[in-house]
Order: C-alpha cells, then sequence, then structure tokens
C-alpha cells in the first residue's frame, strides 16, 4: 500500500514519550480501529492505537472464522488467508487473534497503548488530547473513535446486566458522559447469538446520532471522526472494514490534518 509520508524523517516506528503528537490517534482496537490504524501506519503515518484491552484486538462476535468474509486487501483477510493452509478445519477465533495481533505489532509506524481514554478534547492549536484513567495525555493532529458497542454499553443476558461491550469487556462510560457533553448520544442495541456453548446476549449502547455526523466527521469538532459500529446504521464485518479503509484514504488525502 502506498501514501503520502506525513514527515520525511519519520523513524520507522513511534517512540512516544512526554510532548509526543501523533498524526492520528485511535480508540478502540475492534475491527475498525485495528484495520483503520493499520492502513494509516503502512501509508506512513505516525499513529497510536489504544484499547482498554489489548488482548481483545481484534476480536470477533463469534468462535470461528466460518462463514466470515472479509474485504479483499484488509488486514484481515491477510492474515485469514496466511494461517488458513496452517488449519485443518475451522479457524478458531483466538487463534486468528494472536496472528492478527502480531501481525499489529510489527507494523512500523503503529504504537499500541493499553488504556482507557476518558475524555476527547479538540485545543485552539487544532490538536487532539485524550484524557485517560491512568492519567497522561495523549495528542494527535486526529482523532478517531472506534469503539463499537462500547459508549455506555450494557451487556444483557437473561435478567442479568453487565456494564460491558461485550462479555468481559468493560464499558467507556466515562467516555460517553464526556462526548454527551458536546454530541447528541442516542441509543442502539446489538444481538449476539449463542455458540459453541456461550449463551445468547444483546448489548444496548449509544452512538452519535445521525445529525452530529459529517460523513466520518463528529460535526461539531474539526479533527475528530467516528468509525464502525460506534455509528448509527447496520453493520456487517465487510461494511465497518469497508468503512474504515475509506477514513483512512480520506486521512491520507488530507495528511492527516484535515
Amino acid at each position: 500500500m502506498s501514501g503520502p509520508q506525513f514527515y520525511p524523517a519519520k523513524p520507522q516506528r513511534s517512540q512516544p514519550q512526554p510532548g509526543h503528537v501523533y498524526d492520528v490517534a485511535v480508540v478502540g482496537a475492534g475491527l475498525a480501529g485495528v484495520e483503520l490504524a493499520w492502513r494509516l501506519a503502512r501509508a506512513g503515518a505516525d499513529v497510536l492505537l489504544v484499547s482498554q484491552a489489548l488482548d481483545h484486538l481484534g476480536n470477533l462476535y463469534q468462535p470461528t472464522l466460518t462463514g466470515v468474509d472479509f474485504p479483499a486487501g484488509s488486514v484481515f483477510a491477510r492474515v485469514a488467508e496466511r494461517i488458513a493452509p496452517e488449519v485443518d478445519g475451522p479457524v478458531d477465533g483466538w487463534a486468528f487473534h494472536r496472528h492478527l495481533k502480531a501481525e499489529i505489532e510489527g507494523t512500523p509506524g503503529l504504537h499500541l497503548l493499553q488504556s482507557t481514554v476518558t475524555e476527547v478534547d479538540e485545543g485552539e492549536d487544532g490538536l487532539v488530547t485524550l484524557s485517560t484513567w491512568e492519567g497522561p495525555k495523549l495528542q494527535a493532529r486526529s482523532g478517531v473513535l472506534a469503539v463499537g458497542a462500547f459508549l455506555k454499553g450494557r451487556l444483557l443476558m437473561g435478567d442479568s446486566v453487565e456494564e460491558a461491550g461485550r462479555l468481559s469487556e468493560v464499558a467507556y462510560d466515562f467516555l460517553a458522559d464526556d462526548l454527551s457533553r458536546a454530541v447528541l448520544l442516542v441509543g442502539d442495541e446489538q444481538e449476539a447469538p449463542a455458540a459453541d456453548g456461550a449463551p445468547a446476549y444483546s448489548v444496548r449502547f449509544l452512538t452519535p446520532a445521525r445529525s452530529e455526523l459529517n460523513g466520518f466527521r463528529l460535526g461539531r469538532f474539526d479533527h475528530v471522526y467516528a468509525v464502525g459500529r460506534c455509528t448509527p446504521g447496520t453493520h456487517t464485518y465487510t461494511s465497518v472494514l469497508e468503512d474504515a479503509a475509506q477514513l483512512a484514504d480520506e486521512l491520507l488525502a488530507a495528511g492527516g490534518n484535515p
């Protein structure tokens, strides 16, 4: 994949330190966040991919890859094609995750950080600042929300309710509260069918209202975007990855700072 270099003297890997400014900071390491960050970094951008749990990077909503059709050219298709000859039978979701994480970890210019983002702000200097539970603030020229079903996510299984966007994955409540001060958020719901002994459950969560989005951009910000399941509408693996690819192209065309 080719694309414009953001800075000609950029090192091969992001080397963050106090005061470091990324080209793009992506919040959420599900399908959309992983695909977007991978494409941007391969095109020469200095990218931060921050997730509450890197052990769940790129996780799918099903235990195997049976019936999954990833778009050609995506990192997900690339990894699936690589490991398919090594597997006799369906590709296990966790095995796929391990290979995917190795691919992302080995991508120059892509920095992985396990942290919980609680606030998103945009300063007069145009920089996007992410505040975290852990304390350090992170800065980038553009920020992207790719948090899936985790904005105020509530997992419902029978009579039980868990503050999560998926089984055993905590919700972004503080981030949802912060966004709601500037963005109208509306409710959405997703069903996860029973599979391989795991019970069926549903997740209720928040997304920006359609009126808050100008394409992928959150209309009340200049350099903050949203992509994937955390945006309104019906989503599939294919549509989420295609949206991530489109946003990557738009950010690269704008030089990382639209």
